[in-house]
């Protein structure tokens, strides 16, 4: 063909070549413009009624207009060669550029918001790619996305070209095997949300560098597409947000209607995270071997469709395809909530077993990745069981719902546990556990189990050892630790120190039981018994204990790297072992928080609110996760937005301290002094003045101009420290808004040879502004490594 013309156009080189033809360059004789011109392959359009449909299918292509979109000029037939011509694209194909790996996450998003932008384009028009693949998206030199072949697999369903790469035959509509929804592989009608999964899958691809199914036999793609879960983004790539991991997997959701119901609300996801507008270009990175071509497909088997289609057609004899493709499933379940379990014992002493077994099935199942679990926090809001199970779904957002009761008698513990459907409350599971006290973690184990098999979740071989190890640990050292967390968690500093002793007994009991060390670590962060400098060493040692005893303790991971960030002022190590945490429980919220913290003193503002609005996700009524979310705002100087924050919290809890906290703070921020006095003011009060909300109303007296009342608030903390510790690090923000930069450093000074954990907000801190053009600051954030 090269060399030869088909109408005013000249053939200048062959770019490319697939099932749907082979394409070449071309000169425009008329208009002097190259073109990509499509050969479309011998004998597709076998009769003079087919070409004119195709052309009129061709010619409304050819009405689609976007930056985003390969235009269609027009259909041709000379000499028995029927050609499309279609703007050049030169550049590289996504499917080249991802031979060279993962792309980043900002490249992965602004070039998912221009293919989402163009299946927005072409979806208000009427017209359903069906064939959305990497192959199909060019990368000009400018680092525009450019969608090709748009409606070519509805134009041209006789292509026939399959491996496990494709799959194009009449049964289930023309596309691409590894990229295809279940609704068009069980030959089911398919709409705008079928491309919805492809843009999935194929950011899945960018994100990950491998497809989310990527299993070689097109029967066992096959099964994977229809049965299985993709792996979390996330567990193949670290780096990659919980947000985009969250978009990724809500567009790949086997059920059409819990996908994004439309490319405009996915281009809105996308959007948010990249916090721009769409369509902006990408730098490009094109390799020595993507800058010699513009290959824009590549050839693939014949064979492969032949075997396929005997496959999907012949496995129908007796209704196999049927049941191999449309057999009745269990409802998909991708999320649940463990409700706090009954406790029938009639005695009000042993709540502490029952809520010991409902944390610690949260436990359990919050280490699989492809669940999301609702966290204890939030569960326990509906200890009362009068909600009804459907609202309770509905304001947690999720699939399915764990409820139970326990009761124990003459040695022995019966447990009963029920898996409902929320949104039907049609009960999908239930059974009755009976065992000896000693084997009461047996239960617990089995539970997790017998859930999981039933919500047909596909397990990594880490999480499935996770799920059937059981503890033998000694049952009254099991007995201590339920009763030390119940009273850890009811939180008054007497009920903490009661938890001390009786986690202490657990060690005694059983000296290899490691829950009991990360209990006794989470007591000395949590209370202020001793001074930080001598309680962070003690939280330290016992969560290096309980972790020689046992790696996967996820709460435990969190512990000590809370310790290493504020205790050790250790950033790299503590950040190890927060992302080590998260890898061991993905639900764990708590982790999620901390983690935020640490990235937002750190100056990682934007990872901060990704990974507090995960916390978020998981914790859904939990007004101190909500109040977080305010600080990462607060930290990352986006003042109105933390009011917003803080003010809503203070709506649905008016008592929450840190939400109040957070908002005067965030006034300071904004230069609204009367506001933040007044805030601080009646928190002060609230708080039997607190030194920390003291503090924080000398600043806000200081930088209103009531000087006299800052140094009040000055003499109160002097008076204050002399029946307890308080951190030096509150009379330098004092000192600090008085404009008293010397009295301000010494009391640095001082917070810094105390190991005053407060430091490690220094680098962010606005209350630090007065002092950071000061060389002595840079001095004390050099010694501290920020």
């Amino acid at each position: 063909m090269i060399g030869q013309t088909l109408g005013h156009y000249r053939i200048l080189e062959k770019v490319g070549a697939g099932g749907m033809g082979v394409v070449y360059r071309a000169h425009d004789e008329q208009l002097e413009r190259d073109v990509a011109v499509k050969v479309l392959p011998s004998g597709t359009l076998s009769n003079d009624a087919s070409r004119r449909q195709f052309r009129k299918e061709a010619l409304a292509l050819a009405k689609l207009s976007h930056p985003n979109i390969e235009t269609v000029y027009e259909f041709d037939t000379q000499d028995g060669i029927d050609f499309l011509v279609m703007e050049y694209v030169p550049g590289s194909t996504l499917a080249e550029r991802l031979a060279a790996g993962a792309l980043p996450e900002k490249e992965v998003v602004a070039l998912g918001m221009q293919i989402a932008a163009a299946m927005e384009e072409a979806h208000s028009c009427g017209i359903v790619h069906r064939d959305l693949k990497p192959r199909n998206i060019a990368i000009t030199a400018r680092g525009q996305a450019k969608v090709l072949d748009f409606g070519l697999a509805k134009l041209l369903p006789q292509a026939n070209d399959v491996t496990s790469d494709t799959l194009t035959d009449t049964q289930a509509g023309a596309g691409t095997l590894p990229y295809m929804p279940p609704e068009q592989l069980q030959g089911e009608p398919v709409d705008n949300r079928a491309d919805i999964y492809t843009i999935g899958a194929v950011l899945y691809e960018m994100a990950t560098d491998r497809r989310a199914f990527p299993e070689e036999l097109p029967s066992r793609v096959i099964d994977a597409i229809l049965h299985h879960t993709p792996v979390p983004p996330r567990a193949l790539n670290s780096r990659i947000s919980p947000e985009l991991e969250r978009i990724i997997l809500k567009s790949l959701e086997k059920d059409p209607s819990r996908r994004f119901q439309s490319a405009k609300e996915m281009l809105v996801d996308l959007r948010r995270l990249d916090g721009a507008s769409s369509n902006q270009p990408v730098p490009p990175q094109p390799s020595a071997h993507m800058r010699k071509r513009a290959g824009l497909f590549a050839g693939y088997a014949v064979a492969g469709l032949l075997a396929l289609a005997i496959l999907l057609t012949g496995l129908n004899v007796g209704g196999w395809r049927d049941r191999l493709l449309g057999h009745p499933r269990p409802p998909q379940i991708r999320s649940l909530a463990v409700l706090p379990f009954k406790n029938l014992s009639g005695d009000s002493a042993q709540d502490y077993f029952a809520d010991g077994m409902t944390e610690a099935l949260i436990t359990d199942l919050a280490h699989i990745h492809a669940l999301r679990v609702i966290s204890r926090t939030s569960v326990m809001r509906f200890k009362d069981p009068r909600t009804p199970l459907s609202d309770i779904a509905r304001q947690l957002k999720v699939d399915a719902i764990v409820e139970g009761s326990v009761s124990r008698s003459d040695g022995l513990a019966q447990v009963t546990a029920r898996l409902v459907y929320a949104p039907t409350d049609s009960p999908l599971w239930s059974k009755s556990y009976q065992r000896d006290l000693q084997n009461v973690l047996v239960i617990q184990a089995d539970v997790a189990s017998a859930i999981v098999r039933e919500i047909d979740i596909t397990l990594t071989p880490q999480e499935q050892a996770g799920l059937t190890k059981t503890s033998s640990a000694n049952s009254a050292a099991h007995d201590a630790y339920l009763k030390g967390r119940y009273l850890l968690h009811l939180g008054t500093e007497d009920q903490m120190r009661e938890a001390k002793a009786y986690f202490e007994q657990a060690a005694r009991l059983d000296s290899n039981f490691a829950p009991a060390f990360a209990g006794l670590a989470d007591y000395y962060w949590l209370t202020n018994e001793l001074s930080p400098r001598a309680a962070m060493p003690k939280a330290k040692e016992f969560a290096i204990k309980a972790l020689a005893l046992d790696d996967s303790l996820a709460d435990a991971h969190a512990t000590l790297a809370t310790i290493k960030f504020y205790g050790d002022w250790d950033w790299p190590g503590a950040e190890t072992e927060y992302r080590r945490a998260i890898e061991l429980g993905p639900s764990y919220a708590e982790a999620h928080r901390v983690y935020s913290d640490y990235l937002s003193e750190m100056g990682r503002h934007e990872q901060a609110l990704a990974e507090i609005r995960t916390a978020e996700d998981l914790d859904p009524l939990s007004t101190s996760t909500s109040a977080a979310v305010g600080w990462a705002f607060y930290y990352a100087r986006q003042f109105g937005r933390a009011i917003e924050q803080c003010r809503k919290v203070l709506d649905l809890d008016p008592h929450s301290m840190s939400a109040r906290d957070c908002l005067g703070s965030a006034q300071l921020g904004a230069a609204a002094y009367d506001q933040a006095v007044s805030e601080f003011h009646n928190l002060a009060t609230a708080s039997g003045d607190d030194p920390l909300r003291l503090a924080s109303l000398g600043c806000a007296y200081a930088l209103s101009g009531e000087k006299v009342q800052a140094k009040k608030v000055i003499t109160q903390l002097n008076g204050t420290s002399k029946m307890h510790y308080v951190p030096a690090y509150l009379w330098t923000t004092v000192y600090a808004a008085l404009g008293e930069r010397d009295k301000a450093f010494q009391w640095l000074e001082k917070a810094y040879n105390e190991h005053d954990s407060y430091l490690v907000r220094l680098k962010v801190d606005p209350a630090m502004d007065p002092l950071r053009s000061d060389p002595r600051f840079q001095e004390l954030l050099d010694r501290m490594n920020l």
